[in-house]
């Protein structure tokens, strides 16, 4: 298998292009396209079989969970529980943008998808196509990296076509990605507005920081 490669414009996806994309997805196909920070594998979480092909072919770990690309923070509360004042704070300061958030998750997502541990990755992208897509289904995509284990992220569709091109049918071409840094990951799941950075990446630590005093 080799990987079809699908051009969409970074900034104004295009409808019917986007439409054929959310259509792999609901078929149970991986597909990787541009997320903030770097290429993501995108699945239908709740459809198990997808999910486990992520972790094989990236061979990853499987207590890893996968983190979640939704369409608004709204969307983010169907899928977690538990809530407090802090992801509300976090969310109205940073999203759309590259900051995730680890919550508590909802019955409504499989447990395979968070790895046994009970949470959940979350986060509203800024990326055009990433949103598009997540708009488009009206459900959330997973985001993991687009890149075998071991191997460096991928910014571009043409390092990603190197990896995994014999790997996954379809990948999104949207240029290179806005930034060459992750995503920085904000633990909430200990509840009571208490907060860890799990990984400082495109937010400093400050400006959480500053977001969770006010």
């Amino acid at each position: 298998m080799s990987a079809e490669v699908l051009r969409i414009h970074p900034d104004e996806p295009e409808a019917e292009l986007v439409g054929y994309v959310s259509q792999c997805v609901e078929r149970g196909q991986v597909v990787a396209l541009p997320t903030d920070t770097f290429y993501g594998l995108a699945v239908d979480p709740v459809n198990l079989r997808a999910v486990e092909q992520i972790y094989e072919l990236k061979s990853r770990a499987k207590h890893k969970p996968l983190s979640l690309l939704v369409g608004s923070t709204a969307q983010g509360y169907e899928l977690a529980r538990g809530l407090d004042s802090a992801f509300d704070r976090l969310a109205e300061r940073f999203w759309p943008g590259p900051l995730t958030i680890i919550v508590k998750a909802g019955s409504k997502l499989p447990l395979r998808v968070t790895a046994n541990t009970g949470n959940v990755a979350i986060r509203v992208p800024e990326a055009p196509i990433a949103r598009a897509v997540v708009e488009h289904l009206g459900l959330p995509i997973t985001a993991t990296s687009a890149n075998l284990a071991g191997h460096a992220e991928c910014t571009h569709a043409r390092c990603v076509r190197e990896q995994l091109g014999d790997k996954i049918p379809l990948i999104v071409d949207g240029g290179p990605t806005a930034r060459t840094v992750p995503t920085t990951i904000v633990d909430l799941s200990g509840g009571g507005n208490s907060w860890m950075i799990l990984r400082e990446g495109a937010i400093p630590t400050h400006e959480i920081a500053l977001a969770l005093q006010h």
